[in-house]
This record gives C-alpha cells, structure tokens and sequence, in this order.
C-alpha cells in the first residue's frame, strides 16, 4: 500500500480522506522517531499559476529522441481518463519535472503536486506525496475523483505518436489503461520572429517583429512604430493552443502607409494555436482554423 497522503484545503484546513487513498494525510511514525499514532503532516508545495510552473526551462524542452528512450518529464494535457475524455472546469493537465522527481498539475477543478518515479527498462511509473487544493467541484464530464483515482492506480506508462503528436498513455497493474495524455511543446515559438504576413496581406516593413519568451510566458516587439509588449498563456485543451493577452503599446502616432499595427494587435489577439511549418517559419491560426500570422526566424 502506498503511503497516505495529506491533502490540502484553499482555505488551509486540512481533510482526510479513506484509509488508502494516495491523496490522503499521512498517520503514523514520523522519521522512526517511536511517535507512532501521530499525525504527520506534509505541507504541498502548489503551484500559484501556470507562469510560475512555465519559468522552470526544463520542463518544456524534450525531444524526439528523449521520448524514444522513455523519458518521463515536460508537459503534458490529460485528454482521456478510463476512456472518457477529460473535461473538467479547468483543461486537466500534468508537468513533470525529472530534476524534482516533482509533477505539478491540475485535476480539472483542484491544482496538484507530488512525487513521481519511473523506470524506462520496465516501462514502471508510480506516483507519491501527492496533495491537492480542496476547492468545491462541480461534476462536469471527467470529474477531479476520477483523475486523482487514475493516478492512483498507474503502475505502467507507454507511447505513441499520432499526426507528429506525441501521447503518454498511464495503465494500472493488469496493463489496462487509465489515462491518456498528449504532449504539449512549445520551443519552437522561442525567439526573434519577423512578422512576414498578417491575415492574408504580405508585411513589407522589416520593423513588425516579434520576440516570444515561452519560458516566461512574455512577448515583446515592434509594431512597425510602436513598441508592443504582453503576455502568453499555453492553454492545455488542445495540441499547440496559445492565447496572447494584456498587449500594450506605446502611443507614437504612427504614418498611414505600411501601418500594420492595428491588425497585428488584433492577430495577436485572435491567434489560438501555432504550428510551425519549417525549422524557421511559424503559422498562427485563430479559433476557426484561418491563418491570422506568419513568423519567420530572425
């Protein structure tokens, strides 16, 4: 039986749950002092937001090459759960990180973190020290019960690629599985970009540009007048789904030929998912799949 484990309320109460549950608070002999009966309590260590948990480089960077050999870490959106898909009030998702032997996360209601171990020559993953905030849920699909329970019962991991997508399936002790996740990567959105087309208009002023910092979740860059600044966030329903938000610019009044900065902003704005086309070029679409952007590397 795995350890019991303490979960965590917003408020900073504490409740326990059954006697075998892997998010549980923890009785009994605290580091063989003979204190046998006692609570012992474990403070979670819970990601305030996905920024923070985005900064950690590591975590986003994983290769082809990483995943062949059974490499365990990055990102990663939960999309099915005992063959249901994962729908929750939040896009249910996983980070882990190796260097930790930490996963970070979401239920679809409640944020998680705890310990993870894996072994790529039998194929063997296990989950420990797992605690959980303890917001009310509302049942909505794939509910916070059945994920924490999906962890719980993982003993197994495999992989597959599907469309240059890559996904982790977790399985249980008689090799059933219990949850799918896809992998979620955007190094390729990293680094200086010239703004080569916006909506279907070809971009003649070398000025548009754009500057992505995945790992701090920022974008910076030049209007073709103004300087633009904002915010990224990596939203885990989907494959590549991106949302730029808080752009800001200066207020130079700016001359009416080759002024793109009104429809960059709005693209920027509109962009939903990025998928890169070559080693140098990015394509952004909006919601309706229509190409709102082309970046090409600088």
């Amino acid at each position: 039986m795995k350890k019991n484990l303490i979960i965590l309320m917003a408020a900073g109460m504490t409740l326990t749950l059954g006697s075998c549950s892997l998010f549980n608070k923890s009785t009994g002999t605290a580091g063989g002092s003979g204190d046998s009966g006692k609570d012992v309590s474990q403070e979670a260590v819970l990601p305030h937001d996905r920024e923070h948990i985005a900064a950690k480089k590591e975590i986003r960077t994983y290769t082809p090459e990483e995943i062949a050999k059974g490499v365990v870490k990055g990102d990663w959106a939960i999309e099915q759960v005992n063959g249901k898909p994962a729908v929750g009030e939040k896009a249910p998702y996983l980070k882990f990180s190796p260097s930790e032997k930490r996963v970070y996360g979401n239920n679809g209601c409640n944020s998680l973190n705890g310990g993870y171990t894996y072994n790529p020559k039998d194929s063997t993953i296990s989950f420990s020290q797992m605690a959980t905030t303890m917001m009310m849920c509302h049942k909505e699909g794939i509910t916070d019960y059945e994920i924490n329970a999906a962890l719980e019962a993982t003993r197994y991991y495999t992989w597959d690629e599907k469309n240059s997508d890559y996904y982790l399936h977790f399985l249980d002790s008689n090799r059933r599985e219990v949850m799918t996740l896809m992998h979620q990567n955007f190094d390729f959105l990293n680094g200086s970009w010239k703004v080569a087309m916006i909506n279907k208009t070809k971009v003649d002023n070398p000025d548009v540009q754009l500057v992505i910092d995945v790992d701090e979740a920022k974008i910076h860059g030049n209007t073709g007048c103004n300087i633009l600044n904002g915010a990224m966030e990596i939203d885990m329903d989907a494959a590549n789904s991106i949302s730029f938000s808080s752009i800001a610019t200066t207020r130079m009044a700016c001359p009416p030929t080759e002024n793109y900065e009104t429809e960059f902003i709005v693209a920027l704005e509109e962009a939903s998912t990025a998928k890169p086309i070559s080693p140098t070029e990015v394509l952004l679409f909006n919601s309706q799949g229509t190409q709102v952007l082309k970046l090409v590397r600088m």
